[in-house]
């Protein structure tokens, strides 16, 4: 149960119950939880769709956006303009990456970056909404994101200082093993087309390791993001194309 409370205090804004003690091999240990708390974020999106879906898609897109962006505090937002900022100045220059991704200010690639993100997000809420059915894929979306961060920073090295850095060193291939089993089940009985998510994770995981040659937690963040992007325009695939392929 700490694992759970620290994963939830890492990476969200719900109020949990504090723990008399911490020790930093805890909030390591607590990665196995991450697609747990996913879970509990994918059921505040999919009630907030609903809700709003009582009275227009544009409004059940928006209510859990601003739900979305809310209970996550903007945490892997922020990582994905970082690092946008960082491979947009670098010019092929790995020491121009480092330096920017260091920069706390937000640039023109980053701005761009949150743009797309926050709009393809509200598109896809919207066209989920209206295809009703379709959303119970959401309370597996952000699982599948953060099981992935939990993968890469396991088998990618971290190649700057921090959150990357902090969680890469705990290796638990046999909570991977099972978050990943527990979300193909998952998705086989409520979303099939997200049986198509890991290739979402791997695609991310070939770009960091290709480009950047490990992880950072900025890379970690950007991927989350970019992954819940992909797998909300998966739900919409239509299952006759699934059973096609």
């Amino acid at each position: 149960m700490r694992g759970l409370i620290l994963a939830v205090q890492f990476l969200t804004r719900l109020p949990t119950p504090q723990l008399a003690e911490f020790k930093p091999e805890w909030l390591a240990a607590s990665a196995r939880w991450f697609p747990a708390v996913g879970l509990i974020v994918g059921s505040l999106l999919l009630a907030a769709l609903r809700l709003g879906g009582l009275i227009d898609p544009w409004l059940a897109a928006l209510l859990a956006l601003l739900i979305w962006v809310g209970v996550t505090g903007g945490l892997h937002l922020d990582g994905l303009a970082d690092l946008a900022d960082a491979l947009g100045a670098a010019h092929r220059s790995r020491e121009r990456f480092f330096e920017v991704l260091k920069d706390p200010h937000l640039g023109s690639f980053g701005v761009l970056s949150l743009i797309l993100a926050v709009v393809a997000k509200l598109v896809l809420l919207m066209l989920i909404a209206r295809h009703g059915g379709i959303a119970w894929g959401l309370l597996l979306i952000p699982a599948w994101a953060r099981g992935f961060a939990v993968l890469w920073s396991a088998t990618l090295p971290a190649i700057a200082p921090g959150s990357g850095e902090r969680f890469g060193w705990q290796r638990d291939p046999l909570g991977l093993a099972l978050n990943g089993a527990a979300l193909l089940a998952a998705s086989a009985w409520l979303a099939p087309s997200l049986l198509l998510a890991p290739l979402a994770g791997m695609a991310w995981w070939g770009f960091l390791k290709r480009r950047l040659g490990g992880m950072t937690g900025d890379c970690l963040g950007a991927g989350v993001e970019i992954c819940e992007i992909a797998l909300l325009a998966l739900l919409l695939i239509p299952p006759a194309l699934l059973h096609a392929a």
